[in-house]
């Protein structure tokens, strides 16, 4: 059952759907093997060793994590490590992954609501620090917390996103106010909030146009993308990546999407807020997969947004009326 608007849990967007705290950088002690692993990455993924310094680690204490962001940094450097591990080896993906590193990404993930694998969420959404702890969530002022190669490209590709998940905040804030204006015919509210929305809009356009400033494409393209990959309509893992030891996937190979801006909220919200209806084309029926990969909070305010009133259908009957309020 969809979730009616004004019974999804109230929201603080003022940095968009990024946290409500910065997240956390570092798991305490009992998982300090772990995290350093994570920390050596960008080295271990060039050398051949990597594999067998993984399976060699102690089982992850998952009963140690007792707070929302410790779950959150698990599940990023686990899905991090899941990555390197089957990605990361002379471009010969790993087709098993080992139980004692399975089992705790899939646990984690299903504690999340959330796909085993590196998502946009665990990539962008909770994978920043800032520099400057009183500056802004801006670029200049944002590094990852993990990488894989790391590099200019890698940190500024990423925070980048961050930046424009942070600012798609002004958006996000006026998207149940603006379904409240439709209901109450309350025309100045509509008009705010559509010109909050059209002004956003344009600040994501320019901060994406920013990306070539830092992030060439060349260097993206073979040495950022490649371990963003899924298992999913990849040919190197035609069946999917078995993840050994977990009991619900009874030993199949699973498939799963790979990390794309396709799993923000942004746009998905917008559109269902003013009810912008696409073809249910390929394309369509992919972004829609897409949502699965969203954290649980986000996937239910835009599923909220979508079955609530069509904005576009009320501007419509009013323009006649209203013709300020279609220029909105």
């Amino acid at each position: 059952m969809i979730p009616a608007i004004d019974s999804v849990t109230p929201r603080d967007f003022s940095r968009g759907f990024l946290p409500a705290q910065d997240p956390l950088l570092h798991l305490p002690a009992p998982f300090e093997p772990w995290e350093e692993v994570g920390q050596w990455l960008p080295k271990l993924l060039l050398s051949e060793n990597i594999r067998p310094i993984m399976r060699g680690l102690p089982p992850f204490p998952l009963e140690a994590i007792e707070t929302e962001p410790q779950k959150w940094r698990a599940m990023t450097l686990l899905a991090y490590l899941t990555s390197g591990y089957v990605l990361g080896y002379e471009h010969t993906p790993a087709k098993v992954r080992p139980a004692h590193l399975a089992v705790p990404l899939v646990t984690m993930a299903d504690e999340l609501g959330i796909p085993p694998i590196l998502s946009y969420a665990l990539q962008t959404m909770y994978n920043w620090r800032r520099i400057i702890d009183a500056g802004p969530t801006a670029v200049g002022n944002l590094g990852l917390i993990q990488n894989f190669l790391g590099g200019m490209d890698e940190e500024w590709f990423v925070t980048i996103h961050v930046n424009i998940e942070a600012e798609a905040g002004r958006a996000l804030r006026v998207l149940e106010p603006l379904h409240t204006a439709g209901d109450k015919h309350d025309i100045p509210l509509a008009e705010h909030c559509l010109h909050e929305i059209a002004a956003t809009l344009t600040t994501l356009r320019h901060l994406l146009s920013r990306m070539v400033e830092r992030c060439d494409p060349y260097i993206y393209y073979h040495r950022v993308r490649p371990f963003m990959f899924g298992w999913k309509d990849n040919p190197d893992l035609p069946g999917g990546l078995i993840y050994e030891g977990v009991e619900k996937f009874g030993g199949q190979p699973q498939a799963f999407r790979g990390e794309t801006g396709a799993q923000s909220g942004i746009i998905p919200a917008i559109d269902a807020a003013l009810g912008i209806q696409h073809e249910r084309d390929a394309m369509r029926i992919y972004l829609n997969e897409m949502r699965d990969y969203m954290p649980p909070a986000d996937r239910a305010f835009v599923a909220a947004l979508e079955a609530g009133p069509s904005v576009r259908a009320w501007v419509m009957r009013e323009k006649a009326a209203h013709p300020s309020l279609r220029e909105a």
